[in-house]
């Protein structure tokens, strides 16, 4: 989820002083004292050319200070149950700690080289680690499928200071291999997958089913409602995935913020492409009519807790 229109207003801001004031003296960018610095995160089998290629990629010249770790095929098992520790490690990964309430902001700054996993799907897997507030630009010097990223992701914030539950690590990572798989093997669009995510992460919450076979209810409602049509292997991995989360020891009100505000940036980063392609009137009114209706139910869901 990108989010750079909060910094238009600080760069015209900044712009009409340089002009009143004249020239001044450069100054370089600030510390934030009470976050900490970037981390960023090295993929371990980067050539050396490619690691300077990823720092290029990452802007990392223009940080005022970083943190630089790597991360390998041994860190996956840290994070992921049954990784494989030979894994080639690619991707890469600036992370900043934000404000709390400011959400996830992650931006794919090479995206040609990100052949599988979106911004949207990386956020996703982020909540369901128990990643809530962070700015987030994934690189990589080569076509790789972005998946090592999240463990690099993961391994970096608790460089920064923050705590992770490797179950819902895990959890998180077999999120984001059902979300690319459906997305690149069963030929469900990209956006058609986050917004089923979204909203049966939404239903989970709020009907806080107590077997799997309620779990299998709700998959099979969403599946309908959103008109997407899986194999019977497919839809038992989300099946499998969403009885996961279900067990997983979350505070499903502390997801409303994060879910409401990520439909809503889904909407307005998606909206005027689906109105593009649809010129039908009334099919648009159901598109926002149907994130409406989610922003508004998870923000009002847990309002009284």
């Amino acid at each position: 989820m990108i989010k750079k229109k909060r910094w238009a207003l600080p760069a015209i801001i900044a712009l009409i002083l340089s002009l009143v004031a004249g020239p001044a003296i450069s100054a370089a960018p600030a510390v934030d004292e009470r976050l900490g610095i970037p981390i960023v995160v090295y993929g371990a089998d980067l050539t050396a050319d490619q690691k300077e290629s990823v720092k290029s990629s990452l802007k990392v010249a223009e940080e005022a200070e970083v943190e630089e770790i790597t991360v390998s095929g041994q860190d996956l098992g840290k994070y992921i149950e049954g990784s494989n520790p030979r894994a080639r490690m690619y991707s890469s990964a600036k992370i900043t700690v934000t404000e709390p309430g400011s959400g996830l902001v992650i931006q794919i700054v090479t995206p040609d080289n990100i052949t599988q996993v979106t911004s949207d799907m990386y956020a996703n897997a982020m909540l369901t680690a128990g990643i809530e507030d962070a700015d987030v630009d994934v690189a990589a010097p080569k076509p790789v499928t972005g998946h090592s990223a999240l463990a690099g992701i993961y391994k970096a914030y608790e460089a920064s200071g923050g705590t992770l539950d490797t179950e819902r690590t895990d959890v998180a990572n077999d999120e984001l291999t059902v979300a690319t798989e459906l997305a690149e093997k069963s030929g469900v669009d990209e956006q058609k997958v986050t917004e089923l995510l979204t909203e049966l992460k939404q239903q989970i919450a709020e009907q806080n089913p107590a077997t799997k076979e309620d779990v299998e209810r709700i998959v099979s409602e969403q599946l309908d409602k959103l008109q997407i049509e899986l194999s019977p292997e497919d839809r038992q991995l989300l099946i499998d995935l969403m009885d996961r989360i279900r067990q997983l020891d979350i505070d499903f009100g502390q997801w409303s913020d994060q879910l409401g505000q990520f439909a809503q940036d889904f909407n307005d980063k998606y909206g005027d492409k689906i109105r593009e392609t649809v010129n039908d009137e009334g099919f648009w009114q159901k598109v926002k009519d149907f994130f409406n209706s989610l922003i508004d139910s998870v923000r009002s869901l847990f309002s009284a807790n």
